[in-house]
């Protein structure tokens, strides 16, 4: 594979995205630094094929990467690979409001391969290429110019590797017949609406005890606001208020501006500034949440009883004995709410209930909370045994 020197020109990065728009797919990565931003600081793209990588300076003056985000998002021939791209894809949909499409993520595929649920890409490397990275430059500062050679030699490796990595993953799938598994969830990575961040739905994000209209509603508001002074700032949001004050302001309002003096976690110069005074107004104007908008209680699930609490915790064992027997990751099957409407009586609007995870585990899981299933301990080993009256049927 030609590795090329650091793209910093707009000729050759759209002469290597003229060449890359006709591979079958390319494997990709990005260094960013958000330590001290709300948006994530691009510092670094990395892109291969079976043929050609380069790593590409965002930050080079001058340099249009117009033609490589209309290849990442508009280009439907070329499969994008990427490895835990979640944050990856985020930095793509912030610059255009698109996302990569279609893409391929190889954390989630190695779930349906048996190598657990979050396997980390230097683990990933050593399992299928037998390499152990050097992770000497991992924590380096991607935003600090100039890059030296070893900075961005070690980037590179990061999309070179999963070159490799990604037409054997393939191949396995098939040989497997697992392929069909991930459509589904690389459609749901790529949908834009998991990285639009609405400000009206940051409160969902801040763990507070309160279930009261009024006290959510104040909540609501002033994570919205938070929200849009840690953009119009680009300062991450805990640099204006941390969760734990909001969740504290949203319980106990101040009464007046200068109260906010009083409030843990705020300067005192609140208490007579503009910032200050843009957060009393939107508490001022915050309403009751609507009761459509309110949380389910976490602790009261629809007609999940005590025995169907421990019909869940059943269906739980069950997804544990059935990942182990087929060697897939668990949460690729089942999510533990699905478990819990399944156990509260649930038939329709589940995943499990349809397609291969019927299949593969919710055929069994449906028969367990119906009386057809149970489970038995053979060979000093957790089975599931069919009941007599499934046997006899």
């Amino acid at each position: 594979m030609h590795v090329h020197s650091l793209i910093t020109d707009s000729a050759t990065l759209a002469n290597l995205c003229s060449r890359w728009s006709q591979a079958d797919f390319i494997a990709v990565d990005t260094e960013f630094m958000r330590e001290s931003t709300y948006w994530p600081e691009l510092c670094l793209i990395q892109v291969a094929d079976t043929e050609e990588a380069a790593a590409i300076d965002p930050m080079a003056p001058g340099l249009d990467l117009t033609p490589l985000l209309e290849l990442l998002t508009n280009n439907e021939d070329v499969l994008k690979v990427f490895h835990a791209g979640g944050q990856d894809i985020e930095i793509v949909y912030n610059l255009t409001g698109k996302t990569p499409h279609p893409l391929f993520d190889t954390q989630v595929a190695a779930m349906a391969l048996g190598q657990g649920e979050q396997i980390g890409y230097s683990n990933l490397v050593d399992s299928w290429l037998g390499i152990q990275i050097d992770k000497g430059a991992r924590f380096t500062d991607w935003s600090r110019r100039p890059l030296d050679q070893r900075q961005v030699d070690y980037a590179v490796g990061d999309v070179t590797h999963l070159a490799r990595i990604f037409p054997r993953m393939l191949e396995r799938l098939r040989k497997t017949g697992r392929g069909q598994w991930l459509d589904q969830e690389m459609e749901r990575l790529a949908d834009p609406a998991n990285y639009a961040n609405d400000p009206d739905v940051a409160w969902k994000r801040v763990r507070i005890n309160s279930r009261k209209a009024d006290v959510l509603g104040r909540l609501k508001a002033i994570a919205r606001w938070r929200e849009l002074e840690a953009r119009g700032k680009d300062l991450p949001r805990g640099r204006i208020v941390k969760d734990e004050t909001l969740a504290d302001l949203a319980s106990h309002p101040p009464k007046r501006q200068g109260d906010l003096a009083k409030v843990r976690g705020l300067s005192p110069t609140w208490a007579g500034n503009e910032i200050g005074a843009r957060l009393m107004a939107a508490i001022a104007a915050a309403g009751p949440l609507p009761e459509s908008e309110m949380p389910p209680r976490e602790d009261r699930k629809p007609g999940l009883g005590k025995d169907g609490a421990l019909v869940a915790d059943l269906l739980k064992l069950l997804l544990k004995i059935r990942a182990r027997d087929i060697d897939v990751a668990p949460r690729l099957l089942a999510r533990s709410d699905e478990l819990e409407l399944l156990a509260a009586g649930q038939r329709h609007g589940l995943s499990i209930l349809e397609g291969w995870r019927y299949d593969q585990f919710g055929h069994d899981a449906l028969d367990l909370v119906e009386g057809r299933l149970g489970f038995a301990v053979k060979g000093g080993k957790l089975k599931m045994t069919r009941t007599e009256e499934e046997t006899a049927a």
